[in-house]
């Protein structure tokens, strides 16, 4: 027995040969771990596994998964579900398909949902903010829900689907491959068993997100807000024909039976982002200085019928009803980093909550340049926030985001731009960003527990000294409030443009107020059902309240606006 191990003990003292076994057993090991791992991910259709590969909807060819989350897939990035290319997947998909029932083409499955309940609890049918329809067929040719979609590869939780589609003013909204949404106002597929809506959703490991070719679809309780869309069209108005019309809408046509859904899928059909109803003809086109939208008009003037569909109005030649389509307007798309360094370092300051994310969106459509900050969050710079990866004082930016509010760190900026939220809303948003992500919400656990009685009781206080330390220590300060900036976009936006010294393009704030809300609105369906702030709170709150409305009067500012003062 000794001779054996001694000889072992010789090979090894070779250090080339000692080398080069060891990284071969390395090598054996994580093999074997590997094929391990990839025979238990995909052990059968009903196993929770990722797709080999996804296609790009914009780019028509394949894609590896972490490719497409550069391309922008895994953002909140909404596409029309009718350009959608063929679907690939690994080949235990494909023999499910193939096995599958066959789908038959074209109509309204929507009634049909009653059988699909079977084996759902009152709970899963229906949670106060959608009902649980049932299991469906979806072909990638004919989809089941033909509104628009959005994939998210990480995060697909029922609830953002849901969220999302009720935001567009969609009935439904459906669910596949444990990641992807859709969203339409008719279910145009047979239901199936409720066994093919197998896989797990990506964020919320508790709840089925569809299956391979198979949808989970909810029936959606719309807001009265959502009423004002037209499935993936917005509403936009009223508005008088333009004194230029050819010019201002350069494209029009004359649609027999005219109805929305027409003029839409035409003017999305030529890449247009407005589709502009006058009786029998169709205008598209973009927002321009000539047709700007700002000039709303009654609606009882374009109070007309479409001949294609009784209950729609399509204005007249002299009032036009506007839609917006899902088409993104790329005159303002284009971003870059300063092309030379920045002799002045401006800061965007805000109370954490006040919008500032929102406010930097804005500022880099309008302008075209990165944003930068004095922090660093890889979610921000994955959505889009390329300048969020340089140093604060690199000067590459136009602008710098900052919730800092000490003396020393103030006085680091040559200049600033103030944004200030009434702070039961700034409260709000950043107790549901710091439980929930930048676009999440807090659960009602931390709603209901210790958690937000704390969290009141350190940050209200600092909502108040965060401004008034930069009202005293600022050396150039231009005040912005969020409710204002809302309310009146194009005005406030343009003036933050000046404030940061660049020359103001109408059609870049046109193209912006298209696309104000970008990837960081909460909103929708989940509100809280009571109000949060104790009597105390509100005590304590108000009297900030008018410790910042006295300090900005003093600076020869105009104070808080009328909705943050106590009642």
């Amino acid at each position: 027995m000794a001779k054996p191990l001694l000889k072992i003990q010789r090979y090894f003292r070779r250090k080339p040969v000692r080398f080069f076994s060891l990284i071969l057993l390395y090598l054996t090991a994580g093999s074997l771990v590997f094929l391990h791992s990839g025979f238990v991910g995909d052990s059968g259709p009903g196993a929770r596994g990722s797709r080999d590969s996804v296609i790009a909807p914009e780019m028509g060819s394949r894609t590896s998964l972490s490719d497409t989350r550069g391309l922008g897939i895994m953002g909140r990035v909404f596409k029309e579900t009718h350009r959608s290319t063929r679907r690939y997947g690994p080949p235990w998909m494909k023999k499910a398909r193939q096995g599958g029932q066959e789908i038959r083409s074209g109509g309204d499955y929507t009634n049909n949902w009653n059988r699909a309940l079977k084996g759902r609890n009152a709970k899963d049918v229906d949670d106060g903010r959608a009902k649980y329809i049932g299991c469906y067929i979806d072909d990638t040719q004919k989809r089941a829900l033909r509104g628009v979609s959005f994939f998210d590869y990480k995060k697909m939780t029922v609830f953002r689907c849901q969220d999302n589609c009720a935001e567009r003013g969609y009935m439904y909204a459906g669910l596949e491959f444990g990641a992807e949404c859709y969203c339409g106002h008719k279910i145009q597929a047979p239901n199936v068993s409720e066994s093919q809506c197998n896989m797990e959703c990506k964020g919320e490991k508790s709840n089925l997100c569809g299956g391979a070719n198979r949808l989970s679809i909810y029936r959606l309780e719309l807001s009265q807000e959502s009423a004002r869309r037209y499935g993936s069209a917005i509403f936009k108005g009223c508005f008088h024909r333009p004194d230029n019309v050819t010019l201002a809408l350069p494209f029009s046509a004359v649609i027999q039976n005219m109805s929305v859904d027409k003029c839409v899928d035409m003017c999305t059909e030529r890449e247009k982002s407005l589709a502009v109803l006058a009786g029998d003809r169709c205008y598209c086109g973009f927002p321009t200085p000539l047709f700007s939208l700002h000039e709303l008009e009654n609606e009882d003037m374009c109070l007309h019928r479409c001949h294609g569909e009784e209950f729609e109005s399509c204005g007249n030649d002299e009032y036009f009803v506007v839609y917006q389509t899902q088409v993104q307007d790329n005159r303002c798309m284009d971003r870059h980093f300063l092309p030379s360094r920045a002799k002045q370092l401006v800061a965007l300051a805000s109370f954490p909550g006040a919008g500032n994310t929102w406010a930097r969106h804005l500022i880099e459509l309008a302008t075209g340049f990165y944003t930068g900050s004095y922090y660093f969050d890889g979610s921000l710079y994955n959505k889009g926030f390329k300048g969020e990866r340089d140093h604060w004082r690199s000067g590459r930016t136009i602008c710098i985001k900052t919730h800092e509010s000490g003396r020393k760190e103030i006085e680091a900026f040559d200049s600033s731009i103030i944004m200030i939220r009434n702070p039961y809303k700034a409260l709000m948003a950043e107790f549901n960003r710091k439980y929930g992500g930048h676009i999440g919400f807090a659960s009602q656990a931390h709603w209901r527990g210790k958690e937000w009685p704390e969290f009141v009781r350190n940050y209200a206080p600092w909502w108040a000294s965060h401004t008034l330390d930069w009202l005293t220590y600022g050396k150039n300060i231009h005040v912005v409030h969020f409710e204002d900036l809302k309310r009146d976009l194009f005005s406030k936006l343009k003036g933050m443009v000046q404030f940061l010294g660049l020359k103001v393009s109408e059609d870049r704030l046109l193209c912006v107020e298209g696309q104000k809300d970008g990837n960081f609105k909460r909103s929708g369906l989940r509100k809280l059902e009571y109000d949060p702030y104790t009597p105390e709170m509100r005590a304590n709150i108000n009297e900030l309240i008018r410790t910042v409305d006295a300090a900005l009067k003093k600076r020869r500012l105009s104070g808080v606006p009328e909705e943050y003062m106590p009642r």
